[in-house]
Parts: C-alpha cells; structure tokens; sequence
C-alpha cells in the first residue's frame, strides 16, 4: 500500500452564533456594510472555559465514527492551529490525552489558514514511509479569542469551530499530492504583534491591544487571489489535469470576494467552489476542513471526484491538495 485516502471527515461548530446584528452593537458597523465587503452573515463562537482543544476532540471522534474507526486505531495526530490552548504543550498533545491515546506522535503545525493544507501533505509522507496505517489531521481554530471588537475591519471576519479526517493506507489513490508555499517577507500584513519571545507580554502590549489580530486588508486581497490562483494552476500542472477535470474546489473562507475573484481569475464557473463563509466566518486553518465534511455530509462528491482544497494565510502561507474521493 503506497498509497493514503481520505477515510472520513469530521467537524464541530460551537452552538452560540454572533450574527451581524450583534456586532453593529458592539462595534461601528452594519449588517449591510460586513456582507457587501465580507458575505458574512453569522459567525460561530466558543463559550468560555472551552479551548481549542475542546473542539478538536469533538471532530475528532466525528471524523473516526465517519470512517468506522475507533480513537485507538489512530497512529499520530497532527494539529493545525494559530490559537492553541498554550503555547505547550502542543494542542496535539492535550486532545491524544482527552481521546485517552498514548505513545503515539501528536504536534501542532502553525501555517495560519493554510495549517490544514500544510498538514494534509505531512501526514501524506508520513503514511507513505509505511510505518503507520490511520493518521488523524485536525485544524481547530478559537480566533474569536484574537478578535478585537473594536476594530471592526477584523472582528466582523472571525469565527470559531474545527474540522478533521482520518487518513488511511490503501491501494486505493486518495490523497495524489499538494503544493505548498510562503513567503515570510509579508510578515506584516497579518499577525499578531505581541506575546512570543520577540514582544513579551506586558502591560504596555495589552494596553496597546497588540495581542489581537492585525491585517492589512487591501494588500492581502490582491496576493489572496494570486497565490491561490498560483496554487490551483500549480497542481493542474503538475498531475496534468484540465479545470474542467475538477469536481469542486474548497477553498479558504475568508472573503466572498476572495473566492470570487479566484474563480474569474482561473476562467471557472463560481459554482465550482463550494462557500460557507455566511454561516461561519473565517475560522482560519478550520475553514477547510470543516467545508469538506459539509461538502462530503451533503453528497456532494461522487467516488472518483477530483477535489481541490486551497488556502492562504498569515506567513504569508499559501497552497492547495488534490484529492480523489474514494468513499
């Protein structure tokens, strides 16, 4: 068995909704002005005294009951995320504890939005070296913890959920390849300015509210679109495929726009792309995961589709997988 499929999916939104309604109470803005520059309607939001963790174990154990696993088949657990529980252990970690697994490898990756399509392709050289048979990938994101509800230009994107799958070994070719990329010289355009070694926690850095996601919107929709584009182009070149040869492309959530400005910079009918982003905002490396069960839950995929997943982030951090569908 060369080879690696997508087993099952699995996701977890957290049930309390902020819609736009809410925010224009909290924040300067309106229902009007976040769906014309966002399509945001609703977002979903972690309650307190739960973390990141909490969600991931929820779509964990959804993702093994989709492929008719149970938690102790898993061989290593990767972790997609820029809001862990702590900076350590890794979230990777703290959910192989509550999903009661022991000596197994478990990490966290940190690529932003693109965490999810990083992780897939390590996961994917990780089964094909032939020492393990079940891999879970999670991407879990509480962004709703870095918002700043006074900067309405960011608070109104941020949402909060997680998305899984189970990988497997197979015969079958499932997972046929990624290409992923980054470019730290756009470090700050998206980031969060304090709280690691190089601007420690302070009071002065709280007071300055630097601990919150800043980004420099107009910059990042232009390089959005390109790298994606890049993305999509790269991997129909690489495994010499034609658009036309796409089922469906699952693509970040970050901006309606974004995702419409992909499709009309590949030439691609815009419904192709499968959107969500009205019901739950950017979850940052979640995004992709959590449209791929929804995607897949709704029948949306035949045996033998072609789907392409895309994203780009925070890094910056862009790329994009190419899978078969085999359920």
């Amino acid at each position: 068995m060369g080879n690696t499929v997508i087993a099952g999916t699995g996701s977890f939104l957290p049930p309390f909704v902020l819609n736009n309604h809410d925010l224009e109470m909290m924040v300067d803005t309106s229902d009007e002005w976040i769906i014309t520059r966002t399509g945001i309607q609703e977002r979903r939001i972690c309650p307190k005294g739960k973390a990141t963790s909490d969600m991931r174990v929820e779509a964990a154990k959804s993702a093994c009951k989709d492929a008719g696993i149970s938690p102790e088949e898993i061989d290593f657990i990767i972790c997609a995320t820029i809001s862990p529980d702590k900076f350590f252990p890794s979230t990777a970690c703290i959910i192989q504890a509550k999903l009661g697994l022991k000596n197994i490898p478990a990490f966290d990756i940190s690529a932003a939005c693109s965490g999810f399509i990083f992780g897939l392709e390590i996961a994917q050289r990780l089964m094909t070296e032939g020492r393990y048979k079940t891999g879970l990938v999670i991407a879990s994101e509480c962004m709703s913890r870095l918002a700043d509800y006074t900067d309405r230009s960011t608070c109104v994107l941020l949402g909060d959920g997680a998305g899984a799958v189970v990988i497997k070994a197979s015969d079958e070719e499932g997972l046929m390849g990624s290409y992923i990329s980054s470019d730290g010289s756009y470090e700050d355009i998206l980031n969060a300015p304090a709280g690691g070694s190089a601007n420690p926690s302070s009071f002065d850095t709280v007071e300055k509210r630097m601990h919150f996601m800043k980004m420099e919107g107009a910059v990042l929709f232009k390089i959005a679109i390109q790298t994606m584009c890049e993305s999509i182009n790269t991997l129909l070149k690489m495994f010499n495929l034609k658009k036309e040869d796409i089922a469906l492309v699952v693509p970040h959530q970050a901006n309606l726009r974004i995702i419409k400005g992909v499709a009309k910079g590949m030439d691609m009918p815009s419904e192709k792309f499968y959107v969500n982003i009205e019901k739950y905002g950017n979850m940052s490396a979640a995004c992709v995961p959590v449209a791929l069960d929804e995607a897949s839950k709704k029948g949306l995929f035949r045996k033998g589709d072609l789907i392409i997943t895309v994203s780009f982030g925070g890094g910056l951090t862009w790329g994009a997988n190419l899978i078969k569908w085999t359920k």
